[in-house]
């Protein structure tokens, strides 16, 4: 196994253009300009993220294991260890997603109400006529 190549963040950061595009993805570096034209989700998605941390919308976006499997491809080596913390983005691992915050309450028992209320109203305006 080959020993791991570290990218200081600023020459990650040098990579920005469509012929020279690199991302980070959970302090991957990935050299994606091959990858561009090919993209699903269109040039634009990548480009944006260009010379930076693209993880929160990589997660966002909910990738199959396929292409998970297809971008290890492109990975050219890690973020290095001190350039870690100066990522503003939160990093998720792989293969996790975040906790929705909402409550049970708002998920079942509001609109269980709100059911309720139409069926009786519905109901009502029934027996009338």
């Amino acid at each position: 196994m080959e020993p791991v190549k570290y990218y200081r963040l600023s020459e990650v950061e040098e990579h920005k253009s469509p012929q020279n595009c690199w991302i980070l993805i959970n302090n991957k570096v990935y050299d994606v300009s091959k990858f561009l034209e090919e993209h699903p989700g269109g040039v634009e998605v990548l480009c944006e993220h260009a010379g930076g941390d693209a993880t929160e919308n990589y997660e966002d976006v909910g990738h199959s294991s396929d292409a998970r499997k297809m971008a290890e491809s492109y990975v050219i080596g890690e973020l290095h260890p001190e350039d870690r913390e100066k990522i503003v983005s939160p990093l998720i691992p792989p293969g996790s997603y975040v906790q929705d915050s909402t409550s049970w309450w708002s998920n079942w028992v509001i609109p269980g109400l709100a059911a309720l209320v139409v069926t009786v109203m519905y109901r009502m305006y029934i027996y009338e006529e």
